[in-house]
């Protein structure tokens, strides 16, 4: 069986697509299609830009999508076979909606464009980060950002706000996100609980957490009236790391996850499980600007 994956943010690197415009009409015409949607040449900037132009938040998240999207279309046009099953790790999940037919392309990049926004408008409304906590127990991790979220009495934590786990992204690899003091006091306590490393991201706010509600709120109106179809096989999704096929279903997941963690660990769990109920081996391919999933899901195989 075959799993098709698509990466989030921050796989992105100037260059991106290039080869692919350059390679096949097919993705010339839907890369000069996204540009018209989007009002912009995002092409100038994913193929000749600087790293600045594309950390843009209304231009990393459609970069990453186009790629991704585009690279698997390109693909299977080239006789590779449709995907059994799919999934992507927060933006990635909409690429993995739109290969899977749920979405089209065009709303899957309006929804993206959409997403991005919001998203920063819910960052600039406060200061707040994203860490990464490595080689510590997800129990712990969870407790310990419990504590300084509700600062539970005896704790010995002081009032500096919300911090919660945002990525399980494999064992012993964990984000999490939240105010910037909240964030701080949780990688000193987690350093001091027995994590390896606990250090803040380069990122422009907490994704994932209660502080992206603004932006679920803006993307609610989006989602709404965009027509989603039953997907050609099932998406297993971040927010319960099930799989799903009814279009209802998929669109309440969709929103949720903006203030939701990505359950990925979990995730691919499940998918490779699921895969040897029915007897069969379960192959991964990713497709979108840089390999970071099949590491991960090279460390949760084990």
């Amino acid at each position: 069986m075959k799993a098709y994956v698509f990466p989030g943010q921050g796989a992105q690197f100037v260059g991106m697509g290039k080869d692919l415009y350059e390679s096949s009409a097919m993705a010339q015409k839907l890369f000069e299609k996204a540009n018209e949607i989007l009002g912009f040449c995002i092409t100038d900037i994913m193929f000749d830009g600087t790293d600045e132009e594309l950390r843009q938040t209304k231009v990393t998240q459609p970069a990453v999508f186009l790629h991704s999207v585009i690279a698997c279309l390109v693909a299977i046009e080239n006789g590779d076979p449709q995907p059994d099953c799919v999934a992507g790790h927060s933006l990635g999940e909409f690429s993995a909606l739109v290969v899977a037919g749920a979405l089209s392309f065009e709303d899957g990049l309006r929804l993206v464009a959409a997403r991005a926004q919001a998203m920063q408008k819910a960052c600039e409304l406060q200061e707040s980060t994203m860490a990464a906590v490595l080689a510590l127990d997800d129990e712990t991790i969870s407790r310990i950002c419990s504590e300084i979220s509700n600062r539970v009495e005896g704790s010995g934590v002081e009032d500096s706000g919300i911090v919660v786990p945002a990525n399980f992204n494999c064992p012993g690899q964990v984000v999490i996100s939240g105010n910037k003091d909240a964030v701080k006091t949780a990688c000193k306590l987690l350093k001091e609980a027995g994590a390896k490393r606990a250090l803040p991201l380069p990122v422009g706010g907490a994704f994932h957490s209660p502080l992206m509600e603004p932006a679920r709120v803006e993307l609610a109106a989006a989602i709404k009236k965009t027509e989603f179809k039953t997907p050609i096989c099932p998406i297993y999704q971040n927010v319960d790391a099930k799989p799903h096929t009814n279009p209802a279903e998929i669109k309440a997941n969709l929103l949720q996850q903006l203030t939701a963690p990505v359950l990925w660990t979990q995730e691919v769990t499940r998918m490779i499980e699921d895969c040897r109920l029915e007897n069969e081996d379960l192959e991964f391919r990713e497709f979108g600007p840089a390999e970071v999933l099949t590491g991960l899901i090279g460390k949760i195989r084990g």
